[in-house]
């Protein structure tokens, strides 16, 4: 839970805060596929917060799956980042929250993104640069989609990342199946295969989301799996 100054917000209230942005371009399965795993890492994991956000000491988010960026506005704004009245103009001429988060505009936003296939490799040279800035702390988050696994920088990115040792380094897959190139089970084989930490889980699960995010890496970079309902299949009830 997350109280502002002028009431408390918790999941519960996402669809509603969602429910604010409006408009024909909003790639609602994109949104509600992501909206569980970004709900427990900004509740229960991430040390960041609107306090901090220019601490060189805090985590970085970086959301590669940038389409469809509804929920991860309605989060940031649960949690302070930015009032809730920005969300109605979500997508219009003069709002700062576009189609594809900016992070000149958007606070909180550590990357501008939606050119599938950048999250990842911006990752990891952001784990390289706090290692070479001598800052063991912050972690460094990257959430990105399945298919984004066909773009070949992000292959790039795993191998180098494995051998690397970048452990202060998580991805987090939303997988939809919306990979055109994908085999059921291939995605966290893929990462073991360069030395990554590897788990599956359930998408929707809280529990199960935040013991795959908080489990132990020691020497090695961390992949969680987070399995959801196909594309453009219900979404389940969040209320």
């Amino acid at each position: 839970m997350t109280t502002t100054t002028e009431r408390t917000y918790g999941f519960t209230d996402l669809p509603r805060l969602m429910a604010l942005m409006t408009g024909a371009e909003k790639h609602g399965p994109a949104a509600t596929s992501t909206l569980d795993a970004l709900w427990v890492l900004y509740d229960r994991v991430l040390r960041v917060g609107p306090e901090r956000l220019d601490d060189p000491e805090r985590d970085r988010f970086l959301l590669s799956k940038g389409h469809g960026p509804m929920a991860y506005y309605a989060v940031l704004a649960a949690k302070g980042f930015l009032p809730i009245e920005w969300l109605p103009g979500f997508g219009s001429y003069h709002s700062p929250l576009g189609h594809h988060p900016d992070r000149v505009l958007v606070p909180g936003a550590e990357i501008g993104s939606g050119s599938l296939g950048h999250g990842l490799p911006i990752a990891v040279g952001a784990a390289l640069g706090l290692r070479a800035q001598g800052r063991p702390d912050p972690a460094v988050w990257v959430l990105i989609g399945d298919a984004e696994l066909d773009e070949g920088s992000n292959h790039e990115a795993i191998a180098f990342a494995g051998p690397a040792g970048l452990d202060r380094l998580h991805t987090i897959v939303i997988d939809n199946s919306s990979a055109s190139h994908a085999r059921p089970g291939g995605i966290a084989a893929r990462f073991e295969a360069a030395g990554w930490s590897a788990e599956t889980v359930d998408g929707r699960d809280h529990e199960a989301l935040h013991a795959a995010f908080t489990a132990p890496h020691p020497g090695r970079p961390r992949v969680v799996v987070a399995r959801v309902e196909p594309k453009n299949a219900p979404a389940p009830s969040q209320t």
